[in-house]
């Protein structure tokens, strides 16, 4: 049977249209059919309940919210159920600890933070399930839940399932994650928008997955990320990925949903500036492997940063048909380090085969430059950056980077140890086992990019400039094998080389080729 409203005619007659046309389950069931007010007051978590666990014991259906706001606690998902919301739908987080479920034990919580290693501590969640999907044109508001730690944290938490759809529906303050899928095979997100005060959507030990057509705003923390933790007991890749076609940003909180885009909040918890963009890391035991990325438009964030920092292989890894405006650190970073952050016996990872194209930069903070980094024994390779232009604010001097002035340095990450010390200028410190952020090597000697431990780097029809005249080299390479340089140019100060290259191998710039460079540093002139 189905549960419709009655009330509107036109209402009841969409949504019947809308099951036939959509090939929704036969049987829909009305959360209020099942006592659910609907009024923003009355707990609606019992309710909603019996209306997934009616339709799981008919074999599967559609649970419908027709619009209200549904304050509720915990909603556990089951095999083959949709839940539809209707337009003007809010679901509503309570601010009862007592409606939510308890975090499950994790044996394995000491390696990734504990918002990764539970899940039934959520608004939604589901474990071990089949073909479910969240869809409608609704509202999650999750301005109740925590941000992490032990109360209910999440917004949507998803763990060993498979057939997920997520689709059509918004986020406001997701809590500890706007939406968590854990060890997920063949996941499908779709025109969500999420705006939210950390991370937007985590994406760990995942298989087959498209996100496509949406917008994510978190100035505090990754907007789109893709993880490899041990919050399932073992390590597991993270493959065979697409995202397309949306935005990710750091304006004030709410004001992407409510369209109004401020820009007061100047800096993240962490002291960088707004965050919002996506990345592959931090945690990355688990392998990354076949990843797509393609039409993104980062406004108002971090640039693109690739992490393997656990143990991770990241692989075979294409960028492309990327905007990016107002960025606060680095265009780019492509990190490999041995934070190791994983169970004892790891062994480090590794980055390879990355290709970067078609990508447009401007107003990008001046301190960092983009990153291409491994640590000593360890290269990244075979990196491949085609048709990029970038325009850093410039205004900087190597006499700045030698000072590391605490005003224009964060050193958030390095309290305990010192803060980042004045030291000459290409001095620029390895930190392997530290936290992977742009930031944690302080102001960098290169204004374009920076670099180190590198096998095998292009870069063809790339093109670098400064608003403010700067008076650091545009490149800097450092510990390099094979580096060719093919129609790139770089904004010329005065006096100031374009590349300083210090025990660099094979390296081509247009017609200019050198065998070998030792430890001194060779300048390259314009």
């Amino acid at each position: 049977m189905i549960f419709v409203p009655t009330k509107n005619r036109h209402l009841k007659l969409s949504f019947l249209l809308l099951t036939t046309l959509t090939g929704l389950h036969a049987a829909a069931f009305d959360v209020k059919s099942y006592g659910a007010k609907g009024d923003g007051k009355t707990p609606d978590r019992e309710s909603i309940n019996k209306a997934i666990d009616a339709a799981s014991a008919a074999g599967g259906g559609t649970v419908y919210f027709p619009a209200g706001t549904y304050l509720t606690g915990s909603i556990r998902l089951r095999s083959n159920i949709t839940l539809q919301f209707e337009s003007g739908t809010r679901i509503e987080a309570s601010s009862d600890p007592a409606a939510y479920d308890a975090p499950e034990p994790n044996e394995w919580d000491k390696y990734q933070d504990f918002g990764h290693s539970h899940f039934h501590n959520s608004l939604i969640w589901g474990e071990g399930l089949e073909n479910v999907s969240i869809i409608g044109s609704g509202l999650i508001s999750g301005q109740a839940l925590s941000r992490g730690d032990r109360g209910a944290d999440k917004a949507i938490a998803l763990k060993l399932s498979h057939h997920v759809t997520l689709r059509d529906f918004s986020i406001l303050s997701g809590g500890h994650f706007g939406i968590l899928a854990t060890g997920i095979d063949n996941l499908t997100i779709d025109n969500v928008l999420i705006d939210t005060n950390r991370d937007g959507m985590d994406i760990d030990s995942c298989r087959n997955v498209r996100v496509s057509n949406s917008s994510v705003n978190t100035p505090n923390d990754d907007a789109i990320v893709l993880k490899g933790t041990h919050a399932l007991g073992f390590a597991r890749a993270t493959e065979n990925v697409t995202i397309t076609n949306s935005l990710v940003s750091g304006y004030d909180i709410g004001t992407l949903l409510d369209g109004t885009y401020q820009r007061t909040v100047k800096a993240a918890p962490d002291r960088d500036g707004p965050t919002g963009r996506i990345k592959i890391g931090t945690e990355s035991e688990g392998d990354f492997r076949n990843i797509t990325i393609s039409n993104i438009v980062f406004d108002r964030s971090r640039g693109l940063a690739l992490e393997s920092v656990d143990g991770a292989h990241i692989e075979d890894v294409v960028v492309s048909n990327i905007s990016m405006r107002e960025l606060s650190n680095a265009p780019f970073f492509i990190r490999l380090g041995s934070r190791m952050r994983a169970p004892e016996g790891v062994a480090i990872g590794s980055i390879r085969r990355i290709s970067i194209s078609n990508v447009d930069v401007y107003d990008a903070d001046p301190r960092y430059g983009s990153i291409i980094s491994g640590i000593p024994g360890h290269d990244v390779e075979d990196v491949k950056l085609s048709d990029i232009r970038i325009v850093y604010r410039g205004g900087l001097t190597l006499d700045q980077v030698a000072k590391q002035p605490p005003d224009l340095v964060n050193t958030f990450f390095f309290r305990a140890t010192g803060g980042v010390p004045p030291r000459e200028p290409y001095a620029t410190p390895e930190r392997e086992k530290e936290y992977p952020e742009p930031s944690m090597f302080g102001m960098l000697p290169a204004y374009g990019f920076f670099i180190r431990h590198v096998r095998g780097i292009e870069l063809s029809n790339v093109n670098i400039s400064h608003v403010k005249e700067d008076s650091r080299p545009a490149f800097v390479l450092d510990q390099v094998r094979g580096a060719d340089f093919q129609h790139v140019k770089a904004q010329e100060t005065p006096g100031v080389p374009t590349f300083v290259l210090q025990s660099v191998d094979d390296f081509t710039n247009g017609d200019r080729h050198l065998l070998k460079t030792d430890e001194q540093r060779v300048l390259i002139m314009p």
